[in-house]
């Protein structure tokens, strides 16, 4: 199979119940805007994926199907050893419709209403929803601030740290060394960490992942994950998780296969996990490497327009977390701008509780990344 990609070219994704360009009235108002928000990328998926679909729908019974299988588990096993450097016990693995599901879940398990969950500041909007949807207490704390971290870890109701590896909205990889200190600080006061880590296969170069696997020991621990975001097939449904103890995994499993009656997953999800994880690695290199020329634009584009921004790419994904304090731009005038005349949206910092502060989705063709980083300079500018 070839190993040249064509991320050019444009899909037309309207009129397909798509939530980023169909559904941006839910969110923006109207209708038609061309949309730079929602975490997924306007690129097919990898042609190795869409191999193995097309052989398994082909086959054409989709009866129940058991995730417990080898093909799947030791895929995974796979892309751990050769994306990661790291081995993987197969027997921790547990699996989930989705990463936010997972999360739900373990949260039942390890708080009580009322307590503390403590997140990074600024925050994924879906852990704020399920972590005050289930009536518990969402604590923030600026990334990179340890002080602040081990302040709300050592409250005595603080029962879990939500940790996003690597980081959304801002992008931020963290460290193998950093990544220790949580997990000594999680030790040291009995929290649980949930390292939800389905950003970590879109790395750029010279950041590399550090799984939680290799530091939560024989701490308290989850890892949620899916190869869903990095090679775009959320619709798909699917995710896997790895669970450090025993008693865990199986209250886990007890709890999605019983209690929530989702024994049996999307066999297509298993079907696109497997190729992801076995032939998809040179298209994801690929798409990286594509990603990271739209960024390398989007920083040209920017500070050339306004220099004091100064604003660098992402470590990590392709989402752009573009810091506009320093130009003294109204919030809700802008969006007006962009929205009103330039008919473009982007996500504003004030949904993950960061006023100032746009998410740029650039995970598209270049020529709609030229026209989002342009209509946005222009809104600025009419807006200073």
């Amino acid at each position: 199979m070839s190993t040249s990609y064509d991320f050019d070219a444009v899909v037309d994704r309207k009129g397909t119940w798509c939530v980023q360009w169909d559904g941006v009235a839910d969110r923006f108002g109207v209708d038609g805007l061309l949309p730079f928000t929602i975490s997924d990328m306007d690129f097919e998926t990898a042609p190795q994926v869409l191999a193995a679909l097309r052989a398994r729908l082909d086959h054409g019974v989709f009866g129940y199907t058991d995730w417990r299988q080898d093909d799947f588990r030791s895929a995974i096993a796979h892309w751990y050893e050769t994306r990661y450097g790291t081995g993987l016990d197969t027997g921790r693995l547990v699996y989930g419709p989705s990463v936010l599901s997972q999360l739900s879940q373990l949260l039942r398990m390890w708080t009580d209403a009322g307590d503390g969950v403590v997140v990074h500041t600024p925050t994924y909007d879906g852990f704020r929803k399920a972590i005050t949807g289930l009536g518990r207490e969402l604590r923030g704390v600026p990334v990179g601030d340890v002080e602040a971290l081990e302040g709300e870890l050592a409250r005595a109701d603080a029962k879990v740290l939500v940790l996003c590896s690597p980081h959304n909205p801002t992008g931020r990889v963290w460290t193998a060394d950093e990544l220790a200190e949580m997990a000594a600080l999680a030790g040291r006061h009995g929290v649980a960490v949930i390292s939800d880590e389905i950003h970590a296969d879109f790395v750029h170069d010279g950041y590399p992942h550090v799984p939680w696997t290799r530091v939560g020991g024989d701490g308290r621990w989850a890892v949620i994950t899916s190869a869903s975001k990095a090679f775009n097939f959320p619709a798909l449904t699917g995710s896997y998780g790895i669970i450090g103890r025993a008693s865990d995994r199986a209250e886990f499993l007890r709890r999605m296969e019983t209690a929530e009656g989702l024994a049996s997953p999307a066999v297509l999800s298993l079907t696109a996990h497997i190729a992801a994880y076995r032939e998809g690695a040179g298209w994801l290199d690929a798409v990286r490497a594509y990603v990271a020329g739209n960024l390398a634009l989007v920083a040209e584009r920017l500070n050339g327009a306004f220099p004091e921004l100064g604003w660098e790419p992402p470590q990590a994904g392709y989402l752009a977390w573009i810091d506009l304090r320093p130009l003294g731009v109204d919030d809700e005038a802008l969006q007006r701008v962009l929205i009103e005349r330039e008919k473009v949206a982007i996500m504003p910092g004030a949904v993950y509780g960061a006023p100032g502060f746009l998410r740029l989705n650039v995970g598209c063709p270049r020529s709609k990344v030229v026209a989002g980083v342009e209509a946005l300079i222009r809104a600025v500018s009419v807006e200073r």
